[in-house]
């Protein structure tokens, strides 16, 4: 009998000058997951940092792309080329600005939505039917500062509200990987 499998990517940039910003929540959500799970992201293949481990009855793969955001899609499609899964075995974790900061959105499917990190997979899977979890980050005031408030830090205020988020899709995660699946999950996260 097979084992279910399932991948987890979490969209971010390389680099300690990204830590903790807007932009690498996908990151920041991955990297507790592991936490809690037990899973070493120590593995550098697929020009990605991988992690294995089990959720249950599931086996999990976790992926943290170092290609840059922009080039996010050539990790994932390589990775899928030597371990193919199932596009709806897929979860991609991401910020998002159209949503408040902290709020949780899954999909079954969708357009990039003008995130370029999405569009890279989007372009390299040759498909937008994939699940995500989209991140709430906030928006900036003026639309022209875009790319700096997604690449600027959280302040301690949102930082408090960014850990409690960060906890709740780990969550949402838990329930998408091990048996319940994203309907379930949809339902108690959305």
């Amino acid at each position: 009998m097979d084992i279910p499998t399932k991948l987890i990517i979490g969209l971010g940039n390389p680099g300690k000058e990204y830590e903790r910003t807007r932009h690498n929540v996908g990151f920041a959500v991955l990297d507790e997951f592991a936490r809690r799970n037990a899973i070493s992201l120590t593995k550098r293949e697929h020009q990605a940092l991988v992690g294995e481990g089990r959720l249950g009855e599931t086996r999990i793969f976790l992926m943290k792309p170092l290609t840059y955001m922009n080039l996010s899609g050539q990790s994932v499609a390589s990775f899928l080329r030597h371990k193919p899964l199932e596009l709806t075995e897929v979860i991609v974790v991401t910020d998002d600005i159209a949503l408040p900061l902290g709020k949780l959105r899954l999909r079954a499917e969708g357009s990039a939505g003008g995130h370029n990190g999405l569009k890279s997979l989007i372009q390299h899977l040759h498909s937008q039917s994939f699940p995500r979890l989209r991140f709430g980050v906030g928006a900036p005031r003026d639309a022209s500062v875009q790319v700096d408030f997604v690449l600027g830090q959280f302040n301690r205020r949102e930082q408090v509200e960014v850990d409690e988020a960060v906890e709740r899709a780990v969550a949402a995660l838990e329930i998408w990987a091990d048996k319940g699946g994203l309907e379930q999950a949809m339902q108690k996260f959305n």
